[in-house]
């Protein structure tokens, strides 16, 4: 009898090969994140103005 080998490791490995390539790209591609100009998270989609500094500070 001849045993029928598996290609799932091989195309398990492609897959994180092509994954790890994607995300490398993406992150040499992608602007930088400025977290300063980022809405908090608590707001996100509520429609709620993004706004810094803290609850206290006088309007």
């Amino acid at each position: 009898m001849t045993k029928i080998r598996s290609s799932a490791p091989l195309r398990t490995a492609v897959f994180w090969a092509v994954l790890v390539a994607f995300l490398a790209w993406d992150w040499a591609r992608s602007p930088a994140i400025d977290l300063t100009r980022e809405p908090p998270l608590i707001a996100a989609g509520s429609g709620q103005a993004a706004s810094g500094g803290h609850c206290s500070m006088s309007k």
